[in-house]
């Protein structure tokens, strides 16, 4: 089922306003081919696009639709706010009590600073850690994709520890000259680094579950020793939670593996499909914010009534009706139905999952737990299953390295359905 003459039409319309066709480069199907599908509407489970095809959903626009596309109590509760007016640029109601709801439901953090997008929290939360500490180096990890901000945009280089190389054009040297760039799940790098530079290190940012890279699990020996680092030499631990955060659990990766970070950032779900993004931490350290401390940030539409509305009225759907236990359930359904088929592909391939999230690790027999330990040939086995299961009406990510996401709008019949499509996808790949 390839794209159809609607969606073909629209996206040479696309291509002449939009900088290649979309407003995000994944869209644009250049790693999996074809033309992109273009969505008309959206509900529950399905998305359908402009030609009037019906796709079972697996992406949901990217982990922020936890409880599935247009979920009535959420559209209810944004068409409420919006008789109410769309922005004030003032604080709000919704903004308040959801800002009580994150404090109340993640471990260690007591203020949050609304943003409007996970790129925006990442980008303050690294200012913030550096205003407080007064120092300059911050350290990230391959694999770990925490926004487009300038400084963040590197890619590792060889031997246990580099200087920041920009991996993007337009972002300067200098800008990246104070990020080191560890690999993940490498204990000796870690501590070499630390022992190197440990007091001029301001912060250590990871995703407790990289998630951008394919579905990185790493070892909770691993996360606790850089809690342990960063405690010894003063830095401070970001979790970028923003794919994780309130899709795992209400406390997010730091329940899950039972670790407080020092500042822990948000986005998608805390939106319920808005723009939202967020970062949180301990009293005294929000205090170095503006207009109590010296760390300027500041943003038009933050705390946008709307946006809030529906991101409160998300994570109250998910505590009255034990959402995240349901979620994983259903994910140790998907990963015994989804390992079963792939256990016969002529491919060695495996399923990594947590919770609600997952990935199809193809040419491994075990998920990987580090972005260099991904065999070269999956994408292009993986744009041949993305082709044969897009035909059949199933629509994952359209790249090899995005992970899919469950919703509360899923069912078995759902993952069965998915399951045997895989199936067939893995019975037509060359071996």
């Amino acid at each position: 089922m390839s794209a159809g003459k609607e969606s073909h039409a629209w996206f040479e319309r696309a291509l002449k306003v939009l900088p290649g066709g979309v407003d995000s480069p994944v869209r644009a199907f250049g790693s999996v081919g074809g033309t992109p599908l273009v969505v008309a509407a959206a509900e529950g489970a399905t998305i359908t696009d402009v030609d009037g095809r019906a796709y079972l959903d697996f992406v949901g626009s990217w982990g922020p639709l936890i409880l599935g596309h247009a979920h009535p109590e959420i559209m209810a509760a944004v068409a409420t706010a919006c008789r109410h007016g769309t922005s004030y640029g003032a604080p709000c109601r919704p903004e308040i009590e959801l800002a009580e709801q994150v404090v109340a439901d993640y471990p260690g953090v007591e203020q949050v600073r609304f943003v409007s997008s996970g790129t925006e929290a990442v980008m303050s939360a690294l200012r913030l850690a550096r205003g407080a500490t007064g120092r300059d180096l911050v350290v990230k990890f391959s694999g770990c994709y925490h926004g487009h901000v300038d400084h963040m945009l590197v890619a590792a280089g060889s031997g246990l520890v580099t200087l920041g190389q920009p991996s993007s054009a337009g972002v300067p040297e200098q800008f990246t000259a104070l990020t080191r760039v560890l690999p993940l799940d490498d204990s000796a790098a870690l501590e070499a680094l630390f022992k190197a530079e440990g007091s001029q290190i301001a912060a250590v940012i990871i995703e407790p579950v990289p998630a951008n890279n394919g579905l990185l699990l790493q070892r909770p020996e691993f996360l606790r020793q850089l809690r342990t680092l960063c405690d010894a030499h003063g830095a401070l631990l970001i979790f970028d939670e923003v794919i994780s955060g309130f899709r795992l659990g209400p406390g997010g990766a730091a329940e899950r593996f039972g670790l407080t970070p020092d500042i822990a950032t948000f986005g998608k779900v805390i939106g319920g499909g808005m723009p939202v993004g967020a970062f949180a931490a301990r009293r005294e350290l929000m205090r170095e914010l503006a207009p109590q401390g010296r760390v300027y940030q500041a943003g038009t539409l933050s705390g946008n009534p709307v946006a809030m509305t529906a991101g409160l009225a998300t994570l109250r759907k998910l505590h009255a009706d034990d959402g995240w236990q349901q979620l994983d359930e259903l994910g140790t359904y998907l990963q015994a139905t989804v390992s079963s088929v792939l256990a016969e592909a002529a491919i060695d391939a495996s399923l990594a999952r947590c919770g609600s999230m997952f990935w199809l690790a193809l040419h491994a027999a075990e998920p990987p737990r580090t972005a260099e330990a991904i065999d070269a040939r999956a994408a292009s086995s993986y744009a041949a299953v993305f082709a044969s299961l897009l035909e059949h009406g199933i629509a994952l990510a359209p790249s090899a390295y995005e992970v899919g996401f469950l919703s509360l709008a899923h069912t078995r019949a759902d993952i069965d359905r998915l399951a045997a499509q895989l199936g067939q996808a893995f019975t037509a790949l060359p071996t």
